[in-house]
């Protein structure tokens, strides 16, 4: 015991001697200090009375002030011995009375802006977080959220070998203020990361001990007010940024707001919509261009992970406030991110899964976005990504009934963008836009007519649209109608109106193949397909058959399904 007090008091002027020691402006290039900090801390941890975590706090909070306070000057990182001190802080701050708010936010303001780089560092901080997540979710839950967009910058940096140990701790970085924010953000991971490249190209090949950090005006209040004013009646967000922004060498000039903005290390708010000016244009057409950074490839890989992890959490815990407040901003983010195949398609899969999946769950957001949505139809070929966007909107207007069956009005308004879309498309179907809308992993194009696929899920709309609202379906039989006649249609288009003006014959047939799933309808002659597996009639899809000829492709017999008797009575 007393071996062990004398170890400790040993331990404890080491760390006294640096604290009054100013002829060493930087304590943590004393290589003995850490040492003598985990050995305090395991003392205390080990069973140490209160009077001894007193007198290493005493000590421990002023050398680590004094580390803080000369982080702009040191030549050496001291990311993992502040780590250790805050370790101290959180586990005995109840001891001697220790907020340790503030010092893991000078943590973040101080060290981490200049040491995100260090690997050691960036892997010790997310052990950290790991280990204390739940002390820090409890009593410091807004901590993360202000400095999400440092985590980001770690782990753009690190990759994919603290993949794992980051997205455990995202959920902590999800909050009402952090949620709209934190979106353009992930999408924009890759351009971060070409960012941080360019960053370190200037600073001698190296970011360590260099900080970036530039904190603008925050224009929260303000964009905010835009936002929620684009969700509600479809404005457009100006884009503040009129200059081109590049050096040289077509890239980032270092003193464009654009530029500033990507790498700024606090949460300020709803961020100026960069992704709009020519400078992001011009740096994610040479990032894919040339060739390919190990980093900006790993991000690449990696993003599209990380946003669907934050989908499933928006999902779970984020109020449906925020969620529809979020939806125009997806909108309009679809066709504009870093330009490489794989990554668009991985994300735009990730964005439009989360988008239905909204609508799933409310509705009625299609009704309160009627104006957004209306907007998006109207550019559905301005692009093979919008024409994608449109089909997936067209799908939600029809399945949920344009909201449902209480919006009237604005099923009306839908249901006349959707006549403008079919007619002023119809003559041209056969073209098509772009043979290259749908694109699989690879980046190869699927064939089809993103024209004609569009209008196969125009015309399904408004049948269903009519099929919720009834007084809908004279319009709709003349607008199908017009689709059967036309000679120039693409046939898949043909067949589906076909079949539909079909079904509106039988009414109840036609409530339970195009009826809304959201709103459960009864009557005669109207199919529960809850009750489908209990219902069946027929063990053979006949429907599969329909206008095949020659030889059957299936591979059974119809003796397999009626077993012959072979000794009939």
């Amino acid at each position: 015991m007393a071996q062990s007090e004398g170890d400790f008091e040993f331990y404890l002027r080491s760390l006294s001697s640096q604290t009054r020691d100013s002829s060493s402006p930087d304590p943590s290039s004393d290589p003995y200090l850490l040492p003598s900090v985990s050995k305090i801390y395991e003392m205390c941890k080990e069973g140490g009375s209160d009077e001894m975590i007193t007198r290493a706090f005493n000590q421990m909070s002023k050398l680590y002030q004094r580390c803080i306070s000369v982080s702009n000057q040191s030549q050496t990182s001291n990311g993992v011995l502040l780590l250790t001190m805050l370790q101290f802080f959180l586990d005995f701050g109840d001891v001697v009375l220790h907020d340790t708010d503030s010092s893991l936010r000078s943590f973040f303001r101080s060290c981490l802006s200049r040491e995100f780089a260090d690997p050691v560092v960036a892997g010790r901080l997310l052990e950290f977080l790991n280990f204390n997540k739940t002390k820090i979710l409890k009593s410091f839950p807004a901590l993360l959220p202000q400095f999400f967009p440092l985590l980001l910058k770690l782990i753009a940096w690190n990759g994919e070998s603290l993949e794992k140990p980051f997205l455990s701790i995202l959920p902590l970085m999800v909050s009402a203020g952090s949620f709209i924010p934190l979106f353009p953000s992930l999408i924009d991971l890759p351009l971060l990361v070409v960012a941080l490249e360019k960053v370190e190209k200037k600073n001698s090949g190296t970011l360590i001990g260099s900080s970036i950090a530039s904190i603008q005006k925050s224009a929260a209040p303000e964009m905010l007010l835009a936002l929620m004013d684009e969700a509600y009646t479809g404005s457009a967000i100006e884009n503040l940024g009129d200059g081109s922004g590049l050096d040289d060498n077509g890239s980032f000039d270092l003193a464009d707001p654009s530029f500033l903005e990507i790498l700024k290390d606090e949460n300020d708010g709803i961020a100026e919509r960069h992704w709009t000016s020519p400078t992001m244009a011009a740096t994610l057409l040479a990032a894919v261009s040339n060739p390919q950074s190990d980093r900006l490839k790993q991000t690449l890989q990696m993003s599209p992970r990380i946003i669907g992890l934050y989908f499933s959490i928006a999902l779970r815990e984020i109020n449906d406030s925020l969620l529809c407040a979020l939806i125009p901003l997806l909108m309009s983010r679809y066709d504009t991110m870093c330009p490489d195949k794989t990554f668009c398609f991985e994300v735009r899969k990730r964005l439009s899964d989360f988008m239905l999946a909204v609508f799933q769950r409310c509705p009625h957001f299609i009704a309160l976005l009627k104006k957004p949505i209306m907007d998006r139809l109207a550019e559905a070929y301005d692009s093979p990504a919008k024409t994608e966007l449109g089909l997936h909107l067209c799908w939600a207007i029809g399945e949920h009934g344009a909201g449902g069956a209480s919006y009237k009005d604005v099923a009306r308004v839908l249901f006349e963008s959707l006549e403008l879309l079919l007619y002023e498309n119809l003559a041209t179907s056969r073209l098509g836009l772009n043979q290259e809308s749908t694109i699989d992993p690879k980046g190869n194009s699927s064939g089809k007519s993103s024209q004609a696929r569009l209008l196969c899920f125009v015309v399904t709309a408004i049948g269903k649209l009519a099929t919720c609202h009834n007084e809908l379906l004279p319009r709709a039989r003349v607008s199908l109608a017009k689709v059967a006649r036309s000679k120039v249609v693409d046939r898949r288009v043909w067949q589906r109106a076909c079949d539909y003006l079909g079904l509106m014959d039988e009414p109840a047939l036609c409530l339970s193949v195009l009826g809304p799933t959201t709103e459960e309808a009864s009557g005669p002659g109207i199919v529960d397909w809850s009750k489908g597996d209990s219902k069946m009639v027929a063990h053979i899809p006949f429907y599969l058959l329909a206008e095949q000829e020659g030889a059957p492709y299936h591979d059974f017999s119809f003796g397999d399904v009626f077993p012959v008797d072979e000794n009939p009575s």
